[in-house]
């Protein structure tokens, strides 16, 4: 998918294995997408069928089908669509930093601020695309078949943008032993904050909108206290 930026195109690559025919190949495919982020925004990922957004498009089953093999395969593309957009997104609002502390404050800033809608992408509401990664994105590998989907590289595109964070805690603190674990623990806790806050607010500080961006706050403070040189000290158990 093409995306602009100061009037540069950028391509945007999702996984072939996700579709039987690529939605950005046809209006048809276009609305699918665009309609599909609406309805499962609307009415979640559990009640969302086919079936429905054949009716939503004024289509048929059988034309969704034609792209997407199962509903799953749409989740699916689009969160690696939203990790894509996201990492492209990351990598130019740090591309000319060149402090590692600053571009690590950059990159939380990006992974856990609310997202709003980018004009670069017409029939993309990214603000309704994150409700929905913040609602249903763990449901794409929280299921039976993510070894095997795992094996297809179907998660690449998350697992990329997790490692190119890692990959800055590495420069600041190359010590730090569990870089990883800490990108990918913020990108989950980002969401589910956000949720907490709008749905059981009693287990977090955060605002229901995010508007002073206390999401960020926390979990930037809670990274750079972490990769502090010396800060974990693990305890052997006594005897």
């Amino acid at each position: 998918m093409n995306v602009s930026a100061n009037g540069v195109r950028v391509t945007l690559h999702v996984d072939e294995k996700l579709y039987g025919k690529d939605p950005n190949s046809s209006d048809m495919g276009r609305r699918i997408l665009e309609h599909s982020i609406g309805l499962i925004n609307e009415i979640g990922f559990e009640s969302f069928t086919f079936r429905k957004l054949a009716q939503r498009i004024g289509s048929t089953e059988a034309t969704v089908y034609r792209y997407f093999p199962s509903k799953q395969r749409l989740l699916l593309y689009l969160t690696s669509w939203y990790w894509n957009w996201m990492e492209y997104r990351l990598l130019l609002a740090t591309s000319n930093v060149v402090s590692a502390e600053q571009r690590l404050r950059i990159a939380l800033r990006e992974l856990t601020q609310p997202i709003v809608a980018d004009d670069a992408t017409p029939h993309i509401d990214e603000g309704a695309l994150y409700r929905v990664v913040v609602a249903e994105s763990s449901k794409a590998y929280l299921n039976r078949d993510v070894d095997a989907e795992n094996r297809e590289g179907l998660f690449r595109s998350y697992k990329r943008l997790c490692r190119t964070v890692a990959d800055i805690i590495k420069e600041i603190n190359p010590e730090y032993r569990y870089p990883a674990a800490l990108v990918s623990t913020v990108m989950e806790s980002s969401h589910m904050q956000k949720y907490f806050a709008e749905h059981l607010p009693a287990l977090t500080d955060v605002s229901q909108h995010d508007r002073d961006g206390s999401t960020t706050d926390f979990l930037t403070d809670l990274v750079f206290r972490a990769i502090q040189p010396g800060a974990l000290q693990v305890q052997q158990p006594g005897p």
